[in-house]
């Protein structure tokens, strides 16, 4: 018998582990894939104009290395004011969403209301129906409302656009907080929005994770920057990079210069909250 069950769990000891190194396999395999294009992108910014077409795989050599893409760019256009606008956009997209979101998520955690379910309703149909399908009336009404050629016009459809799932995501955790805390708080004389407040930093994980779904699309999105605000002062990154090319020909080195220097900003966010990114992206999944 005892001879059985340690065969047993030999056996699913060994399964256990052929199954992490099939999985461990899998996300090496996937990384690869994700990170190739990326690499591609930096590796050939440092070339010259003939061998990002002959050797676009071959790293830079000292025949081959130039920086005259990244000269371009700074000489052809004010990549300094893009950045800047980035920033605005992303950095106030992400805070309005966390605000408003956390708030939403707030009152449909705590409260009975009649139209609760009907508004989480009209809250998954923002994550199912993509924004972009309605950019015609979105640019009517960014007219309308004299928006155009601003980087309120970006902010404004980015909190639309990422509201919903942080919506989805913070009420997920804000259910799961014992109501005896939130009751005693009430007992203490706080008002809602003292409550709300007490409550906030319970759910420091899914405001990370949040944050982390908000910046990546905001951040590399050029459908809106270029309907809503192209002008030259209003420009983003992204759009930015877009100067170099042209209908019938383009300027390879500026271009691939323009897309490496518009990732430097994720990469370095990346390296410097990769573990809590990725913890709060788990204590989320659990959630």
């Amino acid at each position: 018998m005892s001879i059985k069950l340690y065969s047993k769990g030999k056996y699913k000891r060994h399964a256990m582990k052929d199954r992490h190194i099939i999985q461990h396999f899998l996300l090496i395999v996937f990384s690869i894939i994700a990170l190739f294009p990326i690499v591609l992108v930096v590796m050939n910014s440092f070339k010259d104009r003939s061998a990002i077409f002959k050797t676009p795989y071959n790293l830079p050599n000292s025949s081959t290395v130039s920086l005259i893409g990244y000269q371009t760019v700074n000489e052809r256009s004010t990549f300094g004011l893009y950045y800047f606008n980035s920033i605005v956009v992303t950095a106030s997209a992400i805070f309005f969403v966390m605000f408003f979101g956390s708030m939403v998520a707030f009152a449909f955690s705590q409260y009975n209301f009649r139209l609760k379910n009907s508004l989480k309703l009209f809250f998954l149909l923002g994550i199912l129906i993509p924004i972009r399908l309605g950019s015609v009336s979105i640019l009517e009404l960014i007219v309308h409302l004299g928006l155009a050629n601003t980087l309120l016009a970006l902010i404004v459809v980015y909190i639309a656009q990422c509201l919903p799932l942080a919506i989805l995501i913070l009420t997920q955790f804000m259910e799961t907080i014992p109501h005896e805390l939130i009751d005693a708080a009430r007992i203490d004389g706080a008002n809602e929005f003292r409550v709300y407040l007490t409550i906030l930093p319970l759910v420091t994980p899914a405001l990370g994770t949040v944050g982390a779904f908000t910046m990546l699309p905001v951040w590399n999105d050029v459908w809106f920057p270029l309907i809503l605000s192209s002008g030259d002062q209003v420009k983003t990154v992204t759009l930015g990079a877009l100067e170099f090319m042209g209908e019938f020909t383009s300027d390879w080195n500026a271009l691939l210069a323009a897309l490496t220097l518009s990732i430097v900003p994720i990469l370095i966010a990346y390296f410097v909250f990769s573990r809590k990114i990725l913890g709060n992206l788990t204590i989320g999944a659990i959630k």
